[in-house]
């Protein structure tokens, strides 16, 4: 049985275009584009007819930075990929590439298979993986091969957190150089986690112990340090990188650098950093815990640097890091002690809307929202044009966005499994309205009609920015 969806009367704006056109979906993929009241668009038949007049027709976000069901700091990541995903889809993204992790001592193939069994049959929009590469060995390196072969394309590395993720220069050298040769695409962490860990230990003596007192030991120079590292790395392997979750303006500075010299070098900030600063963790009594995340929140200056590298694409992606701990039992590990909070913050359900509010302040552009939360990472990650674009042969990712509805952010109304907002109480104008998943609708208007199960894996191709 074909099934025919018609899209009509929306403002349709992708990463390149915007124009007032009907979209015709049919068997989960876009059919056709026709300019709104022409004979063309009226030809367009279908069982189902979504009217999105005075609305804006946008692909479905592409989040290339999550951990559902993560392990960490002795718990777990709150949600799952059944609740997870769901939230994701009540934010507009319909597409998630979630990290699977190596355990010391372990294999590449044991953890991503881990990950598969966490992931199958439980998401309600489409799902691939990055891979942790905690264990440089040489049988490491050779799955690293296999790996990119079967559309894991990306891995991750940390020069961060000593004694659970943390690679020496010598072993990222190594994966870098192995990336190199298979078209894989390293992303990295860049705080100098060695020193970090010494101004831990000399603040938590000083008995300095609240949440804020994680900001000001992860210092912003020890973010470029490394950031400055990893390029350089990168550079002697021949290599592509991607640095993650941007926070400051000296990291900033390094990848601009790095990109004015011609390097393939990328990096992705997050809502959090945008929006949020260290006033946040500074929060009275405990509150400051629900802000504690790596890279940390910075003073509100870096914010300008963030959105001037968004607006120059020294920045290319905005992604969530969602990674998601309840304040109550899971944030509370770290009372007395911040080195022993949680890191990480939810944001899945965020960030469409938080980005097309940056649009309404006038931070940045329409389709350079969509670049930079939908094409971007899609290209980024192996996914284009399937995903992150509304034209013929894509995924029928779509979502109806109102841009003129106002919401209040709360954690009252919102479907992340944690029990606070980030954004608690922020206006927000626009709001995800129908968002349909291969042409299936899984939020109708504001109801949701999806299922877990229906989103699939995703196999990527590689980075097709070094194509």
């Amino acid at each position: 049985m074909s099934s025919r969806t018609v899209i009509r009367g929306g403002l349709v704006v992708t990463a390149s275009d915007e124009l007032h056109a009907d979209v015709l979906v049919e068997d989960g993929r876009v059919a056709a584009l026709a300019a709104s009241g022409t004979p063309a668009a009226g030809a367009f038949a279908a069982e189902r007819v979504i009217d999105a007049t005075g609305k804006y027709v946008i692909p479905g976000g592409v989040d290339g930075h999550t951990h559902m069901e993560m392990p960490f700091g002795g718990t777990y990541a709150a949600d799952t990929f059944e609740t997870g995903t769901r939230a994701a889809a009540w934010g507009g993204t319909t597409t998630i590439v979630d990290f699977a992790i190596q355990g010391v001592g372990r294999s590449l193939r044991e953890g991503l298979d881990a990950w598969h069994a966490k992931a199958e049959g439980n998401c309600a929009i489409d799902y691939g993986f990055h891979m942790i590469v905690s264990d440089v060995t040489g049988e490491t390196l050779k799955e690293m091969d296999l790996l990119v072969e079967e559309g894991v394309t990306s891995f991750k590395q940390f020069m961060a957190y000593p004694g659970v993720f943390y690679s020496d220069d010598g072993q990222i050298l190594r994966a870098m150089q192995r990336a190199a040769g298979n078209g894989g695409l390293i992303m990295m962490h860049a705080e100098n986690g060695i020193a970090i860990d010494v101004l831990v230990e000399q603040a938590l003596a000083r008995g300095e112990t609240d949440p804020r007192f994680h900001g000001e030991v992860r210092k912003a120079l020890l973010e470029a340090e490394a950031t400055h590292r990893a390029v350089r790395l990168a550079q002697v392997a021949g290599a592509p990188l991607y640095v993650v979750h941007v926070s400051a303006t000296e990291a900033v500075a390094e990848l601009t650098r790095a990109r004015d010299e011609g390097l393939p070098v990328f990096g992705e900030t997050c809502p959090q950093y945008l929006f949020l600063s260290t006033d946040n963790l500074a929060e009275p009594g405990f509150e400051g815990a629900k802000y504690v995340c790596s890279t940390p929140l910075r003073p509100e200056e870096h914010q300008a640097a963030l959105w001037r590298g968004l607006r120059t694409n020294d920045l290319q992606v905005v992604s969530t890091d969602h990674c998601p701990f309840c304040f109550t039992g899971q944030k509370e590990l770290g009372r007395g002690d911040f080195s022993k909070i949680p890191n990480g913050m939810p944001g899945v359900e965020n960030r469409m809307d938080l980005l097309h509010q940056a649009v309404v302040d006038g931070h940045i552009g329409r389709r350079r929202w969509i670049e930079i939360a939908c094409a971007t990472p899609a290209r980024m990650f192996g996914l284009y044009p399937k995903k992150g674009t509304i034209a013929p042969g894509a995924d029928a990712d779509i979502v109806v966005y109102d841009p003129h509805a106002e919401q209040v952010v709360s954690a009252a109304t919102h479907h992340m499994n944690v029990d606070y907002s980030a954004y608690e109480g922020r206006r927000i104008t626009g709001r995800v309205e129908t968002v349909l998943s291969r042409g299936e609708p899984v939020v109708t208007e504001r109801e949701y009609t999806g299922r877990k199960g229906h989103g699939v894996y995703t196999p990527r191709a590689t980075c097709q920015y070094l194509n």
